[in-house]
């Protein structure tokens, strides 16, 4: 016997999500229309409408729908009327406590423009309706990741390009691929040159690029077309797929898309930034913070300014003074003395003046280097082909996991994804490394020889620089570490400028006792000379790293 339609009243319910499960669903408006056409039709009383664009494939999701359920329990209306029955459940919870009202007489009808539900039904029928629409969730999500999956061992990122690249939008659906955005890319890459030099902070950089030099960000439908935020600065310094590498869900997959810095300037730039942690802004810009430690308890070396009355001049001047944080409490610190800037850039100077250099001797340098190309190209791919064995080895590690998983060998789902997803980042990682050993084996010269023009130029250029940013980047270039302590500074330099200073004050003492220059050399100067070009080449190291 059917329900007297008369003496029911119903809620309309009306639901779009944006989410991709209701592409094809018709607009809210549309199927509210259409509703009020069949309870006009078949002699309906509507008590309300209700609309509401949220997902269902989630219970607790949906307020108004929450909110229609308990207004049912009080008796306001006692039958629905929507769609079709997905539209008030695509989950579990949800379903089960509108057919538990729908089976207790609370609802007494769930109308459709196709069909009816009466508390009297089959519940079968209802429970395989709801439960399709609950099966096209699982499936649909099931159907998703293995379309992200795909596209992640195809070397591409889901979603949207980070700034500075751009989706391509001519390839079929699941397809694109990522591209370098003409118009940003190379101004992203200035932004973290900027960084690499220590000389900036992120907001700094920020401002450079908004105001200097007119950076937009990409402009699309709804939104777009506007400076950079500082939030987004701190995003994409430490977001490694400006490396070639695509970190997704706890991941690391190897990139198709064309990397715009190293993996080495990547951690450099996490180490300025102050992390492990989250990354932390800067609010005073002295020349030295965040370069020097205290020698005693390795906190960091902060600055303040102190203005004073000059009697002399009458004048108020403004000195800087550095002086360590104490901040480790664990670590009790008896540095309280603080150190002028003047006397720190003497202390410094100092140190630059260790790793100096005459000019012959740097000419000297650039030409073993020169004669010395074949033999560090071999020594290049001598690296490289260890590191591709590794990488071979890996990938066969994994590929007996997967074998031994589908021949059933292997049982634990949870060690299973364990291992392979530790195998698939080391696998990313390493190619990562065969890529930087390529770049490497092309650039090696040309960034050696900016280490012997560093120990040529750079006290001169520390001594005449009229910025604080010229001096920071000077000491960062030479300095690993920096120890301030007792208000004296004993840098530890990058291992490629060690040979200098071990090696060639000796020999600089000897050249300049033959004053080569002053007078003509005899037989045993121009003998002597050439000994120290031999000794000068035996200190010269053929496999020099990169500067930092």
């Amino acid at each position: 016997m059917r329900q007297d339609s008369e003496k029911t009243e119903y809620f309309v319910y009306a639901r779009k999500s944006s989410e991709s499960e209701d592409r094809q669903v018709q607009s809210i408006d549309d199927q509210v229309n259409r509703l009020k056409q069949v309870a006009s039709a078949l002699n309906i009383k509507v008590v309300d409408t209700i609309t509401e664009a949220k997902s269902a494939k989630k219970p607790n999701n949906r307020p108004l729908f929450t909110a229609m359920l308990r207004r049912l329990e009080k008796g306001e209306a006692n039958g629905i009327l929507c769609w079709q029955l997905n539209r008030l459940s695509r989950n579990p919870v949800d379903s089960g406590e509108i057919q538990w009202l729908l089976q207790q007489g609370i609802i007494k009808s769930i109308r459709t423009p196709d069909r009816e539900y009466l508390p009297e039904d089959n519940a079968l029928i209802y429970a395989v309706e709801s439960g399709t629409a609950n099966q096209y969730i699982i499936d649909l999500k099931k159907g998703v990741r293995r379309g992200l999956q795909s596209k992640l061992e195809k070397g591409w990122m889901p979603g949207s390009a980070p700034l500075g690249y751009l989706n391509t939008k001519t390839e079929i659906r699941g397809e694109n691929y990522i591209v370098k955005d003409k118009e940003r890319f190379n101004l992203i890459r200035k932004a973290w040159d900027l960084m690499l030099t220590g000389n900036y902070t992120p907001p700094q950089i920020a401002e450079i690029l908004n105001n200097k030099w007119g950076f937009r960000t990409r402009q699309t439908k709804r939104k777009g077309g506007r400076p950079m935020a500082k939030s987004t600065i701190y995003a994409i310094f430490t977001n490694q797929f400006y490396t070639g590498l695509v970190p997704y869900m706890g991941q690391i997959y190897e990139g198709k898309h064309e990397p715009m810095i190293t993996i080495d300037e990547f951690d450099r730039v996490q180490v300025i930034l102050g992390r492990k942690g989250k990354p932390r802004p800067k609010r005073h810009t002295f020349a030295f913070t965040g370069c020097i430690h205290c020698g005693e308890c390795d906190c960091m070396v902060t600055a303040i300014e102190k203005t004073k009355i000059i009697k002399r001049d009458n004048a108020l001047k403004t000195f800087t003074y550095y002086y360590c944080t104490r901040q480790k409490k664990d670590k009790p610190c008896s540095q309280r003395k603080v150190i002028s800037s003047d006397n720190l850039e003497l202390e410094i100077e100092k140190e630059i003046e260790k790793y100096t250099i005459l000019p012959q001797f740097r000419d000297w340098a650039i030409e073993i280097l020169n004669s010395k190309n074949d033999a560090e190209i071999e020594d290049r791919t001598k690296t490289y082909e260890m590191q591709h064995k590794t990488l071979a080895k890996t990938q066969t590690e994994l590929d007996e996991l997967v074998r031994m998983r589908y021949r059933g060998l292997i049982t634990d789902d949870a060690f299973f994804l364990k291992e392979k997803a530790d195998l698939e980042s080391k696998i990313a990682e390493l190619k990562a490394q065969l890529r930087e050993t390529e770049n490497r084996a092309e650039h090696w010269l040309e960034l050696t020889e900016r280490t012997f023009n560093f120990a040529l130029y750079a006290r001169k250029a520390f001594l005449l620089a009229k910025t604080i940013e010229v001096k920071r980047e000077i000491l960062r270039t030479l300095a690993e570490n920096s120890l301030l302590k007792d208000q004296e500074l004993n840098v530890t330099a990058y291992e490629w400028f060690v040979p200098i200073k071990n090696g060639y004050p000796a020999l600089e003492a000897k050249y300049l006792s033959l004053e080569p220059e002053k007078m003509p050399m005899n037989t045993t100067q121009i003998a002597t000379l050439a000994t120290i070009r031999t000794e000068w080449r035996g200190g010269r190291d053929s496999n020099p790293r990169s500067l930092p």
